[in-house]
């Protein structure tokens, strides 16, 4: 028998349970899900950074063939400004609640009509004149608004004697490092419909987790939980994007409640850029320390990313400056900038990506220094216990990513040097990164039906946004049952099922399978009952060890060969592969997809990515898929990913998330590839043409007048 249909379907490489439902268009999204008395919203958005609204002339657009008509802070309904998100009241949630614009791309009103075209055609004959008011761009450390970042996620580190350990060390590190505003770029853009029913609020929506999203819209309408009602089966694509509750879900539970039928509002590609969040910028620096045999005396990483007055956000940069390294002294700052921008949120690898790109580099320039192997650097610096908490490591397995890493690369051929190797005119570099990414499980519910047919229905509050979340649990659960997977049937991505995790924070598989085997162990007390259907049901929160006595993360190793045309300025990446180490892998294929994407998000970071504002009006000026650049198919090199034997002791399966670590790390090692191959180094993402032949062009100029 097949591993796909025994007991031990945990660490079987099965293809996507949906995958064919896929491929044929036979699922339905939120913007296609068949809909009877269906309308349509269309939102009308600012084009100025912050002002306030003078006047909306509606008249024209009221006139026209299907307009029901047009929600404004005028006529909208009502919400509850205390309704937020996991940091606390949301502003952002606010949505035609008063005159203000707080940043280009805000909602200022909704046309709903019968169709979608007949709802475009009147949002463009509204006439909207504003009062244009000062806006504020600038990121900088020292902005006079700017304040320590909140320490919800632990508190800043600081051990040992900073300024004694720098001064004794023999090489000194203080670099700048920026990263720019990213989009999440999701294939499917935002949508959602709603409708209204005997107090009921129902909505079916694309979000990366339909409990969170029906908390939300329960507190912005002062309903009881159980009255709202949130669906998102399939999902295609979030990465952050749609972790919180979207404007399109709100706006459209306000027309659908003022206009007593079910509103759906999909928005636009342009429309996603504007008015959804993203990666915020981040303005680093690094000092790093060393003595001459390579060992480190002292990291102090200084972050700055940029924050919206509205809500409030941790894009936490430092936290692998006090995991990757052990140090004497180790210093952690983050600094947020509120500024005239829409909230940012979490993106693949929240904080880790940018922070990661900041100290690999720093470490890549201690090693050139020194004249080290990078690699050997990193070696020689590997903690034996969290080098700021002192708690040990519940599983580390970076120095395995490491070597079999530089094996399977070829690492021990790289001659340190830069500019050594060519291909005719262009020059070849390789570079290497590592990284962590904190891992652990939050509160879930499952519950678990065995019924009269000798089946087994899972059902768990999960959500699959293309990773194949349902192919995973399916193998949990039949691990847990010890039955086949034919045996299980998956119900998932819908709030009604109770309470549970997002899929975000790489903790979404871990969270739900934790659920699934204390309920899978639970109904066990009781299979021999023969009375059937029977249901076992369990909330994890009381299970779940908040204040471990060690460290959880998982582990990377990324290394990157890369092709630069010095005449152009162009870069190429050749080659691409990662070792991984994120505890017990359930399914092989699916892992090392998700893995894959993550490094292809990352060399898009370092290559590609970059949300351009024109700095008098604050507006996108690529905010579509011409102007954005995201790494094509051309731009992918052969990739490499493999996952090294790991198993997660606080995890009752061994499992630990992976969502979020492939990316994490890649942009770095892409950036010290960069300077191996032209003796430059990049220090501002993302790495454009122009910016390697202006490097190179000082450098020849610093030549030439030495």
């Amino acid at each position: 028998m097949s591993p796909s249909s025994t007991p031990g379907a945990v660490g079987a490489p099965r293809p996507r349970a949906e995958g064919r439902l896929k491929v044929t268009g036979a699922v339905h999204y939120a913007a296609d899900m068949p809909m009877p008395d269906l309308a349509h919203g269309w939102m009308v958005t600012g084009t100025v950074s912050r002002g306030r609204i003078r006047n909306i002339d509606a008249s024209t657009a009221l006139g026209m063939p299907g307009v029901l008509g047009v929600l404004d802070h005028r006529n909208a309904p009502r919400l509850n400004p205390k309704a937020g998100n996991y940091f606390g009241p949301d502003g952002s949630l606010r949505l035609l609640q008063d005159e203000a614009i707080p940043y280009a791309g805000w909602p200022l009103a909704l046309v709903v009509a019968e169709t979608p075209e007949q709802a475009r055609a009147a949002a463009a004959a509204l006439r909207v004149t504003c009062d244009i008011e000062p806006h504020d761009l600038d990121l900088r450390p020292e902005h006079p608004a700017a304040r320590p970042a909140s320490t919800a996620f632990g508190p800043e580190a600081d051990i040992g004697d900073l300024s004694a350990e720098l001064a004794a060390s023999a090489v000194v590190v203080e670099e700048r490092y920026r990263t720019p505003e990213e989009s999440h770029c999701a294939m499917e853009p935002h949508a959602a419909a709603v409708w209204w029913d005997s107090g009921h609020v129902y909505a079916v929506d694309s979000n990366q987790g339909a409990f969170s999203v029906s908390e939300v819209l329960a507190a912005l309408w002062s309903l009881d939980r159980e009255r709202v009602h949130v669906r998102s089966e399939h999902v295609g694509g979030g990465f952050g994007g749609k972790g919180a509750c979207g404007p399109q879900v709100v706006l459209a539970s306000m027309a659908s409640r003022r206009f007593g039928r079910p509103v759906r509002i999909t928005m636009t590609r342009a429309q996603v850029f504007e008015t959804t969040s993203s990666r915020p910028r981040t303005d680093q620096l690094m000092t790093v320390g060393a003595d001459a045999d390579g060992r480190l005396r002292a990291i102090h990483h200084r972050a700055a990313y940029a924050l919206s007055p509205l809500s409030e956000y941790i894009e936490w940069c430092t936290e692998q400056a006090k995991i990757l390294y052990s140090a004497p002294a180790i210093r952690t700052q983050l600094t947020a900038v509120p500024l005239d921008i829409l909230p940012p949120a979490s993106m693949r690898g929240p904080g880790a990506t940018p922070g990661s790109f900041a100290l690999e580099s720093a470490i890549d320039e201690v090693a050139e220094r020194l004249d080290m192997d990078p690699l050997e650097l990193r070696l020689r610096n590997q903690p034996k216990v969290t080098p700021v908490s002192g708690k040990p490591f519940s599983t580390r397995r970076l120095v395995s990513c490491m070597r079999e890493g530089a094996r399977r690369f070829g690492w021990a051929a790289r001659d340190r040097h830069p500019r050594r190797r060519r291909e005719g005119p262009l020059l070849i570099g390789s570079g290497m990164a590592t990284t962590s990414f904190s891992a652990g499980v939050f509160p879930s519910k499952a519950s678990i039906t065995a019924e009269t047919d000798g089946t087994f229905t899972v059902s768990v509050g999960a959500s699959d946004i293309g990773t194949g979340a349902r192919t995973a649990l399916t193998a949990v659960a039949a691990d847990a049952l010890a039955v086949s997977t034919e045996r299980i049937r998956i119900r998932i991505g819908d709030s009604d099922l109770g309470m549970a995790w997002g899929a975000g924070g790489s903790r979404g598989t871990t969270s739900w399978s934790f659920a699934i085997t204390e309920a899978a162990k639970e109904l066990q007390k009781n299979l021999d009952d023969p009375v059937r259907p029977i249901t076992a049901t369990v909330d994890t929160t009381t299970r779940i060890d908040f204040q471990p006595d060690t460290e959880r993360q998982t582990y990377s190793a990324v290394f990157a060969e890369v092709t630069v045309d010095p005449a152009t300025g162009e870069v190429r990446v050749r080659r691409l592969l990662g070792m991984f180490a994120v505890g017990r892998v359930i399914n092989p294929l699916l892992a090392r997809s998700q893995v894959v994407g993550g490094m292809i998000m990352g060399l898009a970071m370092a290559l590609h990515e970059e949300s351009v504002r024109d700095p008098r009006t604050g507006r996108l000026a690529n905010g579509d898929f011409a102007g954005y650049h995201i790494a094509a198919h051309a731009d992918v090199p052969d990739i490499e990913a493999d996952f090294v034997p790991d198993y997660e002791p606080q995890d009752p399966s061994g499992f630990n998330g992976l969502g979020e670590i492939g990316t994490a790390g890649t942009a770095a090692a892409i950036a010290n590839a960069v300077w191996h191959a032209t003796g430059t180094r990049q220090r501002v993402l993302p790495i454009r043409l122009d910016r390697v032949l202006e490097q190179a062009t000082v450098v020849a100029d610093e030549l030439r007048a030495g």
